[in-house]
């Protein structure tokens, strides 16, 4: 028989479990992670692996994770500035565009330097021989890209002006398509677009960013992420460990982002080829000092709209973050 009671003490233990409840439910749903949305692009492998092999989801437990994939670095930055993503990689130039544009984002780790995964290309025919000749030239790059900042050091190294040459800012497709119909005379480009045009197309190297650009790969981060170290440290060894997967499975690897990305099996291998490995961890002054070289070439040439400190925004672990600028 359950025990009975009367109405005014029935009343007063709703009234307590009510209070209860209510704050209770407040802190139940602090308690629940948020959501995690990465930006990835094709060329940033250990991102697109570490979604395919699923080795984030032992070290986030019970968090949401979801994938956007974007064609370049400026497309995804302008993403995250916005909120729309949380974490995402991109080469040396997206950040100082962002930065110098006034959009609220960090930089939170870094990727060793891939001086081989980069070229500005001809077609085979072209009477282009040499970094000099690109003078009076069309170039297609993205703008804000690794490419972009490639390009800018080519000519430096030629001796050129940057007036000297004419850029023509294209997202990679369409970089691509106007390079195949003979609509611009070079194209820079990193992997695995650079990767595809060699094993797809008609092309020759006329430059590769050795000994012009380190092609430093920087992920990027919301404050609101950059705020929760631990997750930050979490998504650090899980791309570490997919890169040391990467490393000790190379034919698995091939044949996963080829399945994974649509590219040939033959491109995919191609682009590994010129990948060294790749952990990942916070950037070093070394860094960031080469990336403020970065900063000041395209302020100098007057490419951003004002010179930039990229260590203002470069996460310092183990330190609050502060809301905002």
């Amino acid at each position: 028989m359950r025990p009975s009671f009367p109405p005014t003490t029935r009343r007063a233990v709703l009234a307590v479990l009510g209070v209860t409840a209510a704050s209770w439910w407040p802190a139940a749903r602090a308690a629940s992670p948020a959501p995690l949305r990465i930006g990835f692009q094709k060329g940033t492998l250990n991102l697109a692996l570490l979604k395919s092999l699923g080795l984030l989801d032992k070290r986030l437990p019970g968090r949401t994770v979801s994938w956007v994939e974007f064609p370049a670095g400026p497309q995804l930055l302008e993403a995250l500035a916005v909120g729309s993503v949380d974490f995402g990689a991109t080469g040396d130039s997206p950040p100082v565009f962002a930065q110098a544009a006034g959009k609220d984002l960090l930089y939170v780790g870094a990727e060793p330097p891939k001086p081989d995964a980069s070229a500005i290309l001809v077609k085979p025919d072209s009477p282009l021989k040499s970094l000099g000749d690109l003078k009076g030239r069309r170039i297609a790059a993205q703008k804000g890209s690794s490419a972009h900042f490639l390009l800018v050091q080519a000519v430096r190294r030629a001796g050129l002006r940057w007036t000297d040459i004419q850029p023509v800012y294209l997202a990679p497709a369409d970089a691509r398509a106007a390079f195949e119909r003979g609509a611009v005379d070079a194209w820079a480009i990193w992997d695995p677009y650079y990767a595809a045009a060699e094993i797809d197309g008609a092309v020759r190297v006329l430059a590769t960013s050795r000994g012009l650009t380190g092609n430093n790969t920087f992920y990027l981060a919301s404050r609101t992420l950059a705020r929760d170290e631990g997750a930050l440290r979490a998504l650090f060894a899980s791309l570490t460990e997919t890169d040391a997967w990467v490393q000790a499975n190379r034919k698995e690897t091939a044949q996963r982002y080829a399945e994974f990305s649509g590219l040939g099996l033959a491109t995919v291998l191609r682009f590994l080829e010129r990948r060294q490995p790749s952990p990942v961890a916070p950037l070093t002054p070394a860094l960031v000092a080469e990336q403020q070289q970065v900063a000041d070439a395209f302020a100098a040439l007057g490419l951003i709209p004002k010179p930039i400190r990229v260590a203002d925004i470069v996460w310092p672990p183990g330190q609050a973050v502060a809301q905002s600028r």
